[in-house]
């Protein structure tokens, strides 16, 4: 049994490991229409689905993210690279900061790239760095979670059914991993509390 459950959590990370940013270069260079937006994001973030008929991106969801002052509203109905940079950041923040979270961290960003003022830094160089540092990050993340996994197995000696050991080894790392989860969107929650904080001063 353990080397099955052991097989299974290869799987569940040779997975995760598919999921990949989207290159900055795949961006097309043209403004997209809605239809063209959501059809990039579906192509692009398909390793992302938890379920063959998961959503990733809908016409709906883009203007609700409008309407929330979360994406700035389209140019002639035309959506920029700005605003495709901006969407996938709302595309993995929205599984785990509120609405209003959202809101704090993407109004600096939304009055810095989308006011025609020139900068010097393009919102595609914050895109390309951060996406860089996420894919060291990962390689990170699938040594954690293996050596997690394989502390888990020699938790629960005393358990000698092989089937209710397995569960309560998956158990203990479902427990690790979402306490893990739970304290890194506490520190997001403070850090965007005090930047927001320093933006008021």
């Amino acid at each position: 049994m353990e080397r099955s459950s052991e097989e299974s959590i290869m799987d569940i990370l040779k997975k995760l490991n598919e999921i990949d940013y989207i290159d900055p270069d795949e961006i097309p260079n043209i403004d997209l229409y809605m239809d063209q937006v959501t059809t990039f994001m579906d192509e692009h973030l398909d390793a992302c689905r938890r379920q063959d008929d998961d959503k990733i991106l809908t016409k709906t969801m883009i203007n609700n993210y409008t309407k929330n002052d979360l994406l700035p509203p389209p140019v002639k109905k035309k959506y920029t690279k700005e605003h495709m940079y901006l969407l996938i950041f709302l595309y993995y923040f929205k599984n785990t900061l509120s609405i209003t979270d959202i809101q704090k961290i993407f109004r600096p960003l939304t009055s810095m790239f989308f006011d025609n003022k020139s900068r010097n830094v393009s919102l595609e160089e914050i895109y390309r760095k951060i996406f860089k540092m996420e894919r060291i990050q990962t390689d990170n993340l699938t040594k954690d979670i293996l050596r997690r996994f394989k502390a888990s197995q020699n938790l629960f000696p005393e358990v000698k059914n092989e089937e209710e050991s397995d569960f309560l080894s998956r158990f203990a790392v479902i427990c690790l991993l979402s306490f893990d989860a739970y304290m890194k969107k506490q520190l997001v929650e403070r850090m965007i509390d005090e930047t927001l904080s320093d933006t008021d001063k």
